[in-house]
């Protein structure tokens, strides 16, 4: 397995609470209720949290394709 400082996660980073996370951020902006500056920093901050998700699934397979290789 591959450690959490390989994917540039902190150790207690978890996938299925950051993308409830991003989920919520969507929402927040879909609603239309947030100001302008709020918006966009709730956008960047979805961004930075896909862009997390991203490099732990490309980790993932990278490890998925590793194992695959060695069957």
């Amino acid at each position: 397995m591959l450690p959490a400082a390989a994917t540039g996660l902190p150790p207690d980073w978890n996938y299925e609470a950051t993308v409830a996370e991003v989920e919520a951020i969507v929402a927040q902006i879909e609603g239309g209720e947030l100001e302008l500056a709020d918006l966009f920093d709730r956008f960047e901050l979805a961004v930075n949290r896909l862009r997390q998700c991203e490099a732990f699934l490309d980790a993932k397979q990278k490890q998925v394709d590793l194992l695959i290789e060695t069957l």
